[in-house]
C-alpha cells in the first residue's frame, strides 16, 4: 500500500467505507480514546474540521482501545459520547488497534511512513497524521500536540 486511498475501514456505524472517497483533500488521521486525558482535543479536531472543511479537508477519527483500556464502548457508545460531548461531525470510524500484529492496515502503514519518539510504534491517544491531497503523508505529531498547532501545516497543504 502506498497512499490512503488504497485502504479502507468500517465506519462507526459499521459500513464499509474505501478511503479513496477522501482523494483530493487534505486529511488528519487521529487514534481517538473517550477517557483519555487527551479526549478534549475533540474540541479542537472539530473546530479544524469546521474551519477547514470547506476547502478539502477533514479529520478522520479512529477509536482505540490499546492505550490504558481508555476507550472501553462499543461503536453505538463511542459515536454517542463524540456527538453528546463534543460535537463531532467528522467521520469516526469503527474501533481499531494501531500496533502490534493486529493493527489495522492503515496504521501499519501510517506507522512506516513517519515515524515518532518510539521509533514505527504509536505512543499513546491521539496521535495525529496529516495526510495531502496526494494521499500522503505530510506529518507526525505527538499526542500531547494540541490540534490548533497544527492550523498553519493544514493551510500550507490545503495550498
Amino acid at each position: 500500500m502506498t497512499s490512503l486511498s488504497q485502504f479502507s475501514a468500517t465506519t462507526i456505524s459499521g459500513e464499509d467505507k474505501p478511503l479513496s472517497d477522501y482523494d483530493g483533500q487534505v486529511v488528519l488521521v487521529v487514534n481517538t480514546a473517550s477517557e483519555c486525558g487527551f479526549t478534549p482535543q475533540y474540541a479542537g479536531l472539530e473546530e479544524l474540521q469546521g474551519k477547514f472543511a470547506g476547502r478539502g479537508f477533514t479529520v478522520l477519527g479512529f477509536p482505540c482501545n490499546q492505550f490504558g483500556g481508555q476507550e472501553p464502548g462499543d461503536a453505538q457508545q463511542i459515536g454517542a459520547f463524540c456527538e453528546k460531548s463534543y460535537g463531532v461531525t467528522f467521520p469516526m470510524f469503527d474501533k481499531v488497534e494501531v500496533n502490534g500484529s493486529g493493527a489495522h492496515p492503515l496504521f501499519a502503514w501510517l506507522r512506516t511512513q513517519k515515524s515518532g519518539l518510539l521509533g514505527d510504534r504509536i505512543k499513546w491517544n491521539f496521535t495525529k497524521f496529516l495526510l495531502g491531497r496526494d494521499g500522503q503523508v505530510i506529518e507526525r505529531y505527538a499526542p500531547t500536540t494540541k490540534p490548533e498547532a497544527l492550523e498553519a501545516d493544514i493551510e500550507r497543504a490545503l495550498g
